[in-house]
């Protein structure tokens, strides 16, 4: 099969208007997965065609011959110096606020125009049929021709993390603007919808993760008040499998089979709103959440669950803050190098610290007495305890360790890995190095007392992050020498 069927499409054109600029991205985009799942619908009733049937991302192009002079307070919206840089875009119906942000950036800090046209990049069939619920991809041999012989499949060769790792090397000198290629977007999309049994445009630019079901409970709970408030700025709440509610008093009926990670969406009309992810127990978990949700780019995203307390002076119920990382979970060794220093994030910790007080009503030298700050440990063993505790206890006292997880170091290294503002409010269920082990009656009376005020320091913390300006919220400490334009 040597011809070549593709779709007519614009030539790239130049646009000084970024909301121009996307709405030719979403034409590009349109035309090019329609003609997909056209071609598609009729080869699955018809047969294969006579000619390979290939459509092509749209592709965002800057050239800038000088030096750009910049608000150097800014993390992002600019590129490091001349040259050509590019990235191809996916789905700008979802990502359309920020690529006009990001776009408007580019144009106004630069002073040149963005290229808007088809990239050389093909979009596997697989991702041009999110949007076509009655059309399925075959699994291999199923239809009656191969369909890697007239269809693009995903191809893991360039669907990777080397812009986000450092380690990419443009093959023709074209800088990218972008953290995330499309295929890498694609890819993740589809893995989110499977992972939380929710649709990525009901994700919000806040998140939580926790690693107990019973927070969802409370997170409900606080999502039904907050819809009966005609003030405050929530429109609706979403549970797994999309159900929607508006009303405070509508029914949720909970499948009988949740999802690996269950996740629940409380909505604002900007996305501004906040999403909870139960993780459940583990680094593995924690790292493919993260790893999907990046592409979406969160504003925060924090960790707020239960973990060991390590000090004879810590209470069960009271809360640890962290302020570094000892990580020991192996998930991401081969991404982010164990020297790389995972740093405390000043935006992130003073919100945390100060919800504290409001919630607890509590101020100054006062919270200590529920809240330390300092080390927390996350490993990839749940049960440490029953090792030879020589090596273990030596390392976390040497380590200044306040407290020990399976998963808030792997969302702040990811955190810092994906350029997305982390931190981390954890509670004391257990201290198993004082004989208070976790057990069914402490657990009990322990959630029943403390989930409640814990999830409302997370939330009231994620409101002040709301409420802070984006160029201050991302910090440039988490930017590399060598940065991309796009957040």
């Amino acid at each position: 099969m040597t011809r070549l069927r593709v779709p007519e499409t614009p030539a790239p054109q130049d646009f000084t208007d970024p909301v121009e600029a996307v709405e030719r991205l979403q034409l590009l985009y349109t035309q090019a997965t329609e003609f997909l799942a056209a071609a598609f619908a009729d080869s699955m009733t018809h047969g294969a065609p006579g000619a390979r049937i290939r459509a092509f991302y749209p592709e965002i192009r800057l050239t800038t011959s000088s030096f750009a002079r910049i608000d150097t307070r800014l993390s992002f919206g600019h590129v490091a110096g001349p040259g050509t840089y590019s990235t191809t875009v996916t789905r700008p119906d979802l990502f359309r606020n920020y690529l006009i942000q990001q776009i408007g950036l580019l144009i106004r800090n630069h002073g040149q125009p963005v290229t808007i046209g088809p990239s050389e990049t093909p979009i596997p069939v697989h991702f041009a049929l999110t949007e076509e619920p009655a059309l399925t991809v075959p699994h291999e041999g199923a239809a009656a021709f191969t369909l890697r012989d007239v269809f693009d499949v995903p191809d893991l060769v360039t669907t990777n993390d080397d812009i986000v790792n450092g380690t990419h090397v443009p093959a023709d000198g074209t800088g990218p603007l972008s953290l995330f290629t499309a295929q890498r977007i694609d890819y993740s999309l589809a893995r989110l919808a499977h992972y939380t049994a929710t649709d990525p445009e009901h994700f919000q630019n806040h998140v939580m993760f926790t690693n107990y079901q019973i927070y969802v409970s409370e997170f409900e709970s606080y999502a039904r008040a907050q819809l009966a408030d005609p003030d405050s700025g929530y429109c609706s709440f979403v549970s797994t499998d999309n159900v929607e509610i508006t009303d405070p008093e509508a029914p949720l009926e909970t499948p009988l089979k949740l999802p690996q990670m269950p996740t629940y969406h409380l909505k604002r009309p900007d996305g501004s709103g906040i999403t909870l992810v139960n993780i459940g127990v583990g680094p593995s978990n924690a790292k493919t959440a993260t790893d999907h949700i990046a592409v979406l780019r969160p504003h925060a995203w924090l960790m707020v669950g239960h973990c060991a307390g390590l000090r004879h002076t810590q209470t069960l119920g009271d809360f640890v803050l962290a302020h570094a990382y000892l990580r020991e979970d192996h998930v991401l060794d081969d991404d982010l190098p164990l020297w790389v220093p995972i740093p405390a994030l000043a935006e992130i910790q003073i919100a945390l610290e100060q919800a504290v007080a409001e919630v607890a009503k509590l101020d100054g030298f006062d919270i200590k007495r529920i809240m330390r700050t300092g080390t927390v440990a996350t490993i990839d063993n749940r049960n440490w305890e029953l090792r030879d505790q020589s090596g273990p206890v030596m390392r976390l006292s040497q380590g200044r360790a306040i407290a020990l997880d399976m998963e808030s170091a792997t969302i702040a290294a990811n955190g810092y890995r994906f350029r997305v503002p982390y931190g981390t409010l954890l509670c004391v269920s257990d201290k198993p190095l004082h004989g208070e082990l976790k057990l069914p009656g402490m657990a009990s009376d322990f959630y029943n007392t403390q989930v409640s005020r814990h999830l409302a320091i997370g939330l009231r913390a994620m409101e002040s992050l709301r409420l802070m300006p984006l160029e201050r919220l991302h910090s440039r400490k988490l930017r590399s020498f060598d940065e991309t334009a796009f957040l």
